[in-house]
């Protein structure tokens, strides 16, 4: 089975997820504001796959989501608190608990409750 596709806006939005999965994730970038055409660039070799798209809760991020959701209706919409506004500043615990609700494997660590209460940053 191919690995997901996650979309993200940045390498910085890359380097905060990837800990947190326990499963191998194909992880790629916008780097910030793309268009249509380059959308289906990125995402041509990808398009059989299961697709997650994780924006920041800005104006960027729901302008470049707004885009994925008329090229890629099929592809399914994260969201990290708006009290955050991006990925990366968003609290790790948070973010493997959207992860997980959305069937991605996490490590157990990360989820609220786990043996490491302590990983917020």
């Amino acid at each position: 089975m191919d690995p997901k596709v996650l979309i993200v806006e940045g390498g910085s939005d890359r380097k905060r997820l990837v800990p947190i999965l326990a499963e191998p994730v194909e992880i790629l970038c916008t780097n910030g504001t793309i268009s249509a055409y380059h959308i289906e660039e990125l995402l041509e070799p990808y398009e059989q796959q299961d697709l997650f798209v994780f924006m920041d809760a800005d104006v960027s991020g729901e302008s470049i989501r707004k885009l994925f959701k008329q090229l890629y209706p099929e592809a399914r919409h994260l969201y990290t608190d708006r009290l955050y506004r991006q990925v990366e500043t968003t609290p790790v615990k948070l973010l493997a608990s959207i992860l997980a609700a959305a069937n991605f494997k996490v490590h157990s660590k990360y989820l609220a409750g786990g043996p490491h209460e302590s990983l917020d940053n």
